[in-house]
């Protein structure tokens, strides 16, 4: 059995480009698919946050807003209510140490981008779990908090690594458009990562070394699971 800390943004509000406050949260299916697979494959999930406040699950992400079919959304649901308990005692981010995990998972929705890609208490976390080899993975929005991870004398952790994460494109289609305050595809090649993104809300995932990340909510469950390949080829 591996130890896996999954790292939620606590954030329930992005502010826009615009300057107005939009309602966000975790997106409920890169959360409840993933924490389930990696459960049922017999692994300790613990769930973190900065501050170790209760994460918010982003509304549209259970209803068609989301394009989210309402069975599909009924499940997410149940599921979150199952781990309910975990979800409102989260570890404090500050707290934890890369040392005890074997893996870091960053799942997604907009809030990443508005507290953990500046969380130098996750670039930290992260520029340690990669020295030792850790496993970290991010889903969808969740590779902004990728952004965080900065060496003592600012340059990029993941710069020259390939990965992927929410495509530009796929922002511009079904996402905050214009709205959004930055583009995460284009902020992470801005520092140097290559991004390799598949076609519009296709299953891509993308393996460099002990980094793994998909690109979008429909990604999550094989994001999950080449979790657990890894972990059984370490």
């Amino acid at each position: 059995m591996a130890k896996i800390l999954m790292i939620i943004s606590a954030s329930d509000t992005l502010t826009l480009a615009d300057g107005t406050a939009h309602p966000t949260g975790f997106w409920a299916e890169e959360v409840a698919a993933s924490h389930q697979v990696l459960t049922e494959a017999g692994h300790q999930v613990d769930i973190a946050t900065p501050g170790g406040a209760r994460p918010t699950v982003d509304a549209i992400s259970l209803d068609r807003r989301g394009g989210v079919e309402p069975e599909a959304a009924a499940a997410f649901r149940t599921y979150l209510e199952s781990i309910d308990a975990a979800l409102a005692t989260p570890l404090d981010l500050a707290t934890v140490r890369a040392a005890d995990y074997a893996v870091l998972y960053l799942p997604g929705g907009h809030a990443p981008m508005a507290d953990l890609a500046a969380s130098a208490e996750l670039g930290a976390l992260l520029a340690d779990a990669d020295h030792r080899g850790g496993i970290i993975t991010a889903l969808c929005h969740g590779a902004a908090a990728l952004l965080s991870a900065e060496r003592p004398d600012g340059s990029f952790v993941f710069t020259g690594r390939a990965l992927t994460g929410f495509s530009d494109a796929e922002e511009r289609e079904g996402g905050l458009g214009e709205k959004a305050p930055w583009l995460v595809e284009t902020r992470l090649a801005e520092r140097g990562a290559r991004l390799r993104t598949g076609a519009p809300w296709s299953d891509t995932v993308i393996v460099d070394g002990n980094l793994i990340t998909g690109q979008n909510p429909q990604s999550s469950l094989s994001t999950a699971r080449q979790v657990l390949a890894a972990l059984k080829a370490a």
